[in-house]
């Protein structure tokens, strides 16, 4: 993509400031944040910031070309909260930014949703089974989806959904800020570095679809190129338990962290992922270019110089 105007909203966050500071080397891009777990220290000075909410009435979507929506209260616990606020910022949020978009004359959207709605599975989940909205964070993105079926339906835009499979980056990027938040290899990895035991829920053999931020832009990014509509999965397609990322950190660092287990303090959590990114792969070839070995030493990598 170059030579557009892009409006990434929650751009101060994580993903967003990654994708944000990427499409600036050769597009026009405007990023959202409230900043209640964004900070502008993340973006790169050629983006333009504005402290603004997703809700607010005059979002800066004049001119905009394609719509990156990453805005939302993106975890469980957040929503939990609050779930009238969770459903304002992930559901209103979205309709509101999407509506002003239209207005202006923008019909590319590409949005975040949750891979969470799969459940736990061993097996890749395909984005054509059945999914259920156990949380409220869940159903606030069942909610965008079905959003987006109605615009596309009733104005002909193009709305690309993407379920993302357990991002991460690590503190040496752009999860600092989100300290609790942050995916459990920044987290875990920190901890070990400072000879800290990571803290893992039961005896550590629940698995995750570890995909690094790298992918998740260049996967939005390819969406928005080919003005996809629909639904499609980020991931890498591999699971690792979080026992074997551990030691996969401790072998890095060249350290000797035991993990210390504890017992799980989520009533709902989900155990297993993993993703199954054939539709993805079908429709703009993208496939996971970074594997979890090079991902964690690239997690690593801050603390070994």
């Amino acid at each position: 993509m170059e030579g557009k105007r892009v409006l990434v909203t929650g751009g101060a966050g994580f993903i967003g400031s990654n994708l944000a500071n990427h499409l600036a080397e050769e597009n026009d891009v405007v990023a959202i944040d409230d900043l209640y777990l964004g900070t502008p220290e993340n973006l790169d000075s050629s983006v333009e910031f504005h402290d603004v909410s997703v809700l607010d009435d005059d979002l800066p979507t004049e001119g905009v070309d394609v719509v990156f929506h990453l805005a939302a209260l993106s975890s469980y616990k957040m929503h939990e909260e609050d779930p009238a606020k969770g459903a304002r910022v992930n559901i209103e949020g979205f309709v509101n930014t999407v509506e002003q978009a239209r207005n202006d004359g923008c019909d590319t959207v590409v949005y975040a949703t949750t891979s969470s709605i799969y459940g736990s599975r061993t097996e890749p989940s395909p984005e054509s089974m059945d999914v259920k909205a156990r949380t409220g964070y869940e159903a606030s993105k069942l909610a965008r989806e079905r959003y987006a079926e109605y615009f596309h339906h009733h104005y002909d835009m193009q709305l690309a959904g993407m379920r993302f499979f357990s991002v991460y980056q690590g503190f040496g990027g752009a999860e600092e800020h989100k300290g609790e938040f942050a995916n459990t290899v920044a987290q875990f990895a920190h901890q070990i570095a400072n000879g800290e035991s990571p803290e893992l829920f039961g005896d550590g053999s629940q698995t995750r679809d570890f995909t690094h931020v790298d992918d998740i832009v260049r996967g939005l990014e390819m969406a928005a190129d080919e003005r996809l509509q629909g639904i499609f999965n980020l991931g890498t397609g591999v699971s690792y338990d979080f026992n074997e990322m551990v030691g996969m950190i401790n072998e890095v660092l060249g350290t000797d962290v035991d993990p210390v287990y504890i017992e799980n303090p989520f009533e709902i959590y989900v155990h297993d992922t993993k993703a199954d990114y054939s539709k993805m792969h079908e429709a703009t070839g993208w496939e996971p270019e970074i594997t979890f070995e090079k991902g964690v030493e690239k997690v690593c990598e801050p603390y070994l110089e």
